[in-house]
């Protein structure tokens, strides 16, 4: 049975924390606030809990999860062919709500989907989310709804969509909105704007000038 913690008590969340950094390393899934929505996790390198992640949502390999680390560090392990404008938004921007499409590195032993060489990484701005982070390393973590349904603003509404598939509910209460995060591809020459989010075009031209939107 899924066991859900009030993050906004210091004594629940502490054993929450520890409940859900024992249940990722099992390979089981674990829901986390974020500062966008609600998210469902599991451990980014055990094959069978992505896999259990994207059954628990409905949700087929065509459409790969995004990793969440805890520290733009953690970075220098995952990607590679990195460049400096998109180092320059890590800079700016993380933590926050900018999603980046990389290249993983080629040695890295993690099955996220169909991800054709790259990952949609993002160093997310909530406190449980880094604590948790910080304690298990890059999870993959995708919006804690059934594929079709609203992503999640608060625990009550996860928990209704996936029940006993997750282990773990850690409730951090409303989430501050439902805009995503944008998502900008710095696989190539240029960096390009997938996705307007909490970010837009003008903001992110700030720091990058030569950003594309894509059509």
């Amino acid at each position: 049975m899924a066991r859900r913690y009030d993050c906004n008590d210091a004594d629940e969340r502490t054993t929450g924390l520890r409940e859900a950094v024992s249940a990722v390393r099992r390979g089981e899934l674990v829901v986390l606030p974020t500062d966008t929505v609600y998210g469902i996790g599991a451990d980014a390198f055990s094959s069978e809990a992505v896999a259990d992640l994207l059954d628990a949502k409905g949700r087929g390999r065509n459409m790969p999860t995004p990793v969440l680390i805890g520290s733009p560090n953690t970075l220098h392990g995952l990607v590679t062919d990195f460049s400096e404008d998109a180092w320059e938004l890590v800079d700016a921007f993380w933590p926050g709500a900018l999603t980046l499409v990389a290249r993983h590195q080629p040695s890295l032993q993690w099955d996220l989907g169909d991800t054709r060489g790259t990952v949609a990484i993002r160093m997310p701005l909530h406190p449980v989310a880094i604590e948790l982070l910080t304690e298990v390393g890059p999870m993959a973590v995708s919006s804690a709804n059934l594929t079709g349904h609203p992503a999640p603003e608060d625990c009550d509404a996860a928990q209704g969509m996936l029940g006993d598939s997750v282990s773990v509910y850690l409730d951090g209460g409303p989430t501050p909105g439902i805009v995503p995060s944008s998502i900008v591809d710095v696989t190539g020459d240029v960096p390009v704007l997938l996705r307007v989010g909490a970010l837009d075009a003008a903001e992110l031209r700030k720091v990058v000038p030569d950003l594309e939107v894509a059509p």
